[in-house]
């Protein structure tokens, strides 16, 4: 029985949704964003209008109140469709901090506006230019004043700040050396981005090697109502945590997607083109790589539902969601190269949008977290071997 079977007509229906919507947004579409590095305006506006983007939101607050397990299906239908969920992907695991632990009051302030689409919520102001991943050691500070926090500092690789209106930002509110834990003294914040700007926050867009619109962020005495901190103050590093699960999760769904669709690509592409009289999808040496990247692919997929059904049941999915992250950006990034090898010269033409996929795809062997960190984490938190950083 295929893996499509095993899912229920829900999520089934939730497919074929994601597929018709992308339909609409043909490779034509991407290439001429690419050459631009201009923001998917249309299609972020599409998904939101279809209520994907407020798929985890519940309903009580005008959201569709989908598991875990039916998210991964529209990120991953996205992916395997040729279009880019990093525009948008954001919206969903950064509002997790907010619906875990934000308060009453938060929820139905913020929420019921991002279900609509009136809010966007997609930038995630954590990592730092002097600190990457080594998030306990930032330096971002936020000091209470009155019924304000007052904000100074910088941060890096934040993306889609220019096209959001609210940021989760993670600040330091007591001093390193004073807190009394490694892990306490950092606070979580929602930042109304529309009135932040000009009063304090400055951002400055960062040219990548793919369309990403990312930014690095900087906070001059930037006031941010004391009402807008979300949870205890001193355990915003805590609350981040179950973001960054689901962020794994989701990315390494969108990463089963790109493989699918490198592998389709791959495939079709074999069967058709002849060299020597016959389609080179009959020498091994073309078969094999497309093979093993399929079982590739298909291995990674189930650890990421996995990781899903461990969220969705509220139990501890550190090692699970970093494994899926782990497994499905390689098996995109092998997916990818092959893909690229069996294309031969047309794989780096614009036209066959492999070029553009193999350059989005590789993100991940880096971002949100490099394959070497999980790789420290899965030592030393599952296998008890010492700390090595």
């Amino acid at each position: 029985m295929s893996a499509a079977q095993h899912e229920s007509d829900e999520i089934a229906a939730i497919r074929q949704a994601v597929q018709a919507l992308c339909e609409k947004f043909p490779g034509e579409y991407w290439r001429a964003l690419d050459r631009e590095r201009a923001y998917p305006t249309e299609f972020v506006e599409a998904l939101t209008g279809a209520g994907f983007l407020a798929a985890l939101i519940p309903e009580q607050y005008g959201g569709s109140g989908l598991s875990m397990g039916a998210v991964i299906a529209i990120m991953e239908e996205i992916q395997a469709n040729g279009c880019n969920g990093a525009a948008c992907h954001a919206q969903m695991y950064v509002m997790g901090t907010l619906l875990r632990h934000g308060s009453p009051e938060q929820k139905q302030k913020f929420l019921p506006s991002i279900a609509r689409g009136e809010l966007r919520l997609q930038a995630f102001g954590v990592t730092e230019p002097t600190s990457g991943t080594d998030t306990l050691n930032l330096r971002t500070t936020a000091v209470r004043d009155n019924d304000h926090y007052v904000v100074n500092g910088q941060k890096i690789w934040t993306s889609r700040v220019e096209h959001s209106d609210l940021m989760l930002l993670l600040a330091r509110t007591t001093p390193r050396e004073q807190a009394q834990k490694r892990t306490e003294g950092l606070s979580v914040f929602l930042v109304d981005m529309r009135e932040a700007r000009g009063r304090g926050l400055t951002i400055r867009p960062i040219r990548t090697m793919m369309n990403h619109a990312t930014t690095e962020v900087f906070f001059d005495d930037l006031r941010v109502p004391a009402e807008n901190l979300i949870g205890r103050e001193g355990q915003g590093f805590h609350y981040i945590l179950s973001g960054m699960n689901a962020e794994r999760i989701l990315i390494a769904a969108e990463c089963i997607g790109d493989a699918k669709w490198f592998i389709g690509r791959a495939s079709g592409y074999a069967r058709e083109r002849n060299v020597f009289g016959r389609p080179i999808g009959q020498n091994q040496g073309v078969q094999f790589p497309i093979a093993r990247a399929y079982a590739q692919m298909r291995a990674a997929e189930l650890m990421v539902r996995a990781a899903a059904s461990l969220y969705d049941a509220g139990r501890d999915c550190g090692a699970e969601a970093n494994m899926a992250k782990l497994l499905a950006a390689d098996a995109s990034w092998a997916a990818a190269d092959m893909c690229l090898q069996t294309h031969g010269g047309f794989g780096f033409a614009e036209e066959f949008d492999i070029e553009r996929k193999f350059r989005e795809t590789r993100l991940y062997q880096t971002a949100p977290i490099s394959t070497n960190l999980i790789l420290s984490y899965l030592a030393e938190h599952v296998l008890g071997l010492p700390r090595s950083y």
